[in-house]
């Protein structure tokens, strides 16, 4: 894990890692350096082979602005990042075990991902991957380690965006969850993701058809180096775009890019093994023992407040909808999908909590950051969930709480500038992601909000032009 505190030091290991590889593959003639924004973007650019020795020797500098952009590369200066600092650079670091191959591209290129410092060592406050370093830390420090793994849904696209790839049009109103079907007439793209992950090291496992044509999920296999884990989703969404481009396809994540069709998830596995590494969750009783059922209470306490991290985007409401496979409320039960946090059944040993309401489109980073920390409160205060739901989660949902857009009742921000609001009055968020990056990612989410609600949709024209 690295070192919250300070830069870490380059060692003979960060050495032989990157001489070996050059080693094992003499063709490559570029590297692709990359560093994943606050929204989830990767931002970098491509170098010459031979500067991979200087940047694993010394860093690289880097302007510190590349994490004060919004989501659509703009700078947002109320970050503090740019003129402030007369956009100066910071030390950007080789993350250990990330230098691959990246087998997608046609010109012989490798990547590794990058963290930024400060020039005196100390981690720069927004570098996403530093705060869940930190939420790592925090729960080691109480005798916890995270056991991690991440569900990523996705739409495989035509090139243009305008359909799902594949034989199935989203107006012809087949679904076909579950298809094998799919998976087959898509399956020279997916046999070279499955080729890529293995070349990279990244334990992809399960694929499948999701809830909509052109919608998949892949999971990735439980690390007990949490940090790890999330490098690897980072590195398969990645890995998923170029691979797709190749096929002439288009992969995106975004929570809802097509209102009559289901929405796409990231779901968090989450266990704590202890220091003989036994699973502390584990307990004949399918609600777990009673860690995790604070662990529940944590969760479900804050999620409110940390509703902007699961949700960072204006697009990301419109997932939110009953009956639709996406939660709509704080809620928790046992082996039932219509809840926020899950407990899967399976056996004794493998029991663990499943987080369901962060969109595919937020950062993962921030995303686990957040749902270890909100654990780690839950735990400190013994924090009790409450009954778990039994059945319709949704029906539930509207039992409680505040009217939604929807017409069901919710205990959560129905709004993306609500949700930015409550997260900027959350002394968890500040304490979860860290002091200084909060204010940092509020800066940006509200100069994404502002630009995005004052655009002039085609539906605004549609509805008022004429009638208004």
């Amino acid at each position: 894990m690295t070192n919250p505190h300070t830069s870490p030091t380059p060692t003979s290991s960060a050495n032989v890692e990157w001489r070996d590889f050059l080693a094992k593959y003499p063709d490559l003639e570029a590297v692709q350096l990359f560093i994943t924004d606050p929204s989830g973007v990767a931002r970098g650019k491509t170098a010459s082979v031979s500067e991979l020795e200087r940047l694993y020797a010394n860093g690289r500098p880097v302007a510190g602005s590349i994490l004060g952009l919004d989501i659509t590369g703009t700078d947002v200066d109320a970050t503090g990042l740019v003129w402030d600092t007369g956009d100066a650079d910071l030390i950007c670091r080789a993350v250990p075990g990330t230098l691959s191959r990246a087998p997608w591209l046609s010109r012989p290129t490798a990547q590794v991902m990058l963290s930024m410092f400060e020039l005196d060592g100390r981690p720069a406050p927004a570098d996403p991957r530093h705060a869940l370093s930190r939420s790592i830390e925090r729960l080691q420090t109480r005798g916890f380690k995270p056991v991690v793994a991440v569900e990523l849904e996705f739409y495989v696209l035509n090139a243009d965006g305008s359909e799902p790839a594949g034989s199935l049009r989203r107006d012809e109103g087949c679904i076909e969850a579950y298809s094998l079907a799919r998976l087959e007439e898509l399956a020279p793209m997916f046999d070279e993701v499955y080729a890529a992950a293995r070349a990279q090291g990244i334990p992809v496992e399960t694929l499948m058809s999701e809830y909509a044509p052109g919608q998949f999920e892949l999971t990735l296999a439980h690390r007990d180096d949490a940090l790890r884990a999330v490098d690897e989703a980072i590195l398969l969404k990645r890995l998923l775009r170029g691979v797709a481009a190749k096929h002439g396809k288009l992969v995106t994540f975004m929570a809802k890019p097509y209102a009559d069709l289901a929405g796409s998830g990231m779901h968090i596995h989450v266990s704590l093994a202890g220091v003989d590494g036994a699973n502390l969750f584990a307990a004949d009783d399918p609600a777990g023992t009673p860690l995790l059922r604070h662990a529940i209470g944590g969760l479900k306490a804050t999620m409110a407040e940390s509703l902007l991290v699961f949700a960072p985007n204006g697009n990301s409401y419109r997932r939110f909808r009953a009956q639709s496979y996406a939660p709509i409320a704080a809620s928790w039960g046992i082996n039932n999908r219509s809840v926020s946090l899950r407990i899967p059944t399976g056996p004794t040993a493998s029991r663990h909590l499943e987080h369901r309401i962060a969109g595919a489109d937020a950062n993962p980073y921030l995303v686990v950051a957040t749902v270890l920390a909100g654990i780690e409160r839950g735990i400190a205060q013994a924090i009790e969930p409450g009954p778990a739901v039994v059945g319709n989660g949704y029906a539930a949902a509207g039992a409680a709480g505040t009217v939604g857009s929807t017409g069901a009742r919710r205990d959560l921000p129905a709004t993306w500038h609500e949700a930015i609001e409550r997260a900027a009055t959350s002394e968890f968020l500040s304490q979860a992601l860290g002091a200084d990056f909060l204010p940092i990612f509020l800066a940006i989410k509200r100069q994404e909000c502002e630009r995005f609600s004052a655009e002039v949709t085609e539906l605004d024209r549609l509805w008022y032009l004429r009638s208004s």
